[in-house]
């Protein structure tokens, strides 16, 4: 472990808006935890301070649904007729600067991007089923390059941020849309504008296994997720980190090994440049589901009547003694 350091990334920050802070989300607010940005910024930067203060070793921004689309379906009484794509840098700002002011000195803070799944409606990151605008690499890299554009307008981004987070992504495809927007950053001159954060940030991806198997919900193998994610045969500049979110605790031990396995033979194959780091955040629950219609946590049938069992001969042995 001394040649291996481990770091701790914080998580779940909807869930602990909604358990913690008593928020509610609803087909009203598309943003998820950043709907924040406009409506409350105490109760954010509150939640953030809970995971800077653990203390953790990175801290994401409250930015993983955002997009143009969510911004223009939010309703508030400042915004009635929903948030102009001119109006949203300002609430991009907000959400790093809330995490600057709650860091501890040597907290590294990561850009949040969710999946183009994050921002339907109902959300599709765990079934990875896209609209026939968005179902191919091309249109994947140009919704994605959109989307990060908005963050052109946030004054000195570059030096406010050290890792660019793609998280939950559940198609192969949308892996090789950010591989190729990623590298055409990391390609342009340093004297033109690009949209975009700079090209040097490091960046992972991290993917979401949400069946019992080992395969996106798209169907693709360990092996073609890792190929997509590192591979030189595609296009450069692979990514810093590699990961897992989203997925149960028991599938961890077996899709590590997949991911090993699949980066060695990557590496025989001379299409690695070098190992990547490692990132893991699962679901921490025991045995919920998310339900994307609802947006809450639930127990499959099968399994709630067993704990209801339990519970209720729990209940009975309390009482009979």
């Amino acid at each position: 472990m001394a040649a291996t350091p481990v770091q701790f990334l914080d998580g779940g920050l909807g869930t602990s808006l909604q358990d913690k802070y008593g928020i509610q989300f609803t087909e009203a607010t598309p943003l998820w935890s950043s709907h924040l940005l406009l409506s409350d910024h105490g109760t954010l930067e509150s939640c953030q301070r809970d995971f800077a203060e653990v203390p953790v070793d990175i801290l994401l921004t409250a930015t993983y649904q955002v997009s143009v689309e969510g911004f223009q379906r939010t309703r508030t009484d400042s915004f009635s007729n929903g948030v102009s794509r001119a109006e949203i840098p300002s609430f991009l700002d907000a959400a790093v600067s809330i995490v600057e002011q709650v860091r501890q000195p040597t907290t590294k803070i990561a850009l949040s991007l969710g999946p183009y799944g994050a921002v339907m409606t109902p959300s599709q990151e765990y079934s990875g089923r896209y609209d026939d605008e968005h179902n191919s690499v091309e249109k994947l890299f140009h919704w994605h390059a959109d989307r990060l554009g908005l963050f052109a307008g946030i004054p000195r981004l570059n030096s406010r941020i050290d890792f660019l987070a793609f998280e939950t992504v559940p198609r192969l495809d949308e892996i090789l849309a950010i591989r190729k927007l990623t590298t055409l950053l990391a390609s342009r001159p340093t004297d033109v504008a690009v949209a975009g954060p700079p090209g040097q940030t490091p960046y992972w991806i991290s993917c979401v296994f949400p069946g019992v198997g080992q395969s996106l919900p798209d169907g693709s193998s360990v092996s073609q997720v890792i190929r997509a994610l590192l591979s030189l045969e595609h296009v450069g500049d692979p990514p810093w980190g590699i990961g897992i979110n989203c997925t149960k605790i028991a599938e961890l031990p077996q899709l590590v090994k997949a991911y090993e396995m699949s980066v060695r033979l990557l590496e025989e194959d001379g299409h690695l440049r070098s190992w990547p780091s490692l990132l893991l955040y699962p679901d921490g629950t025991n045995g919920e589901i998310y339900d994307t219609v609802t947006k809450t946590w639930r127990l499959p049938e099968g399994l709630k009547e067993a704990t209801e069992e339990v519970s209720s001969q729990s209940r009975y042995n309390a009482s009979s003694s």
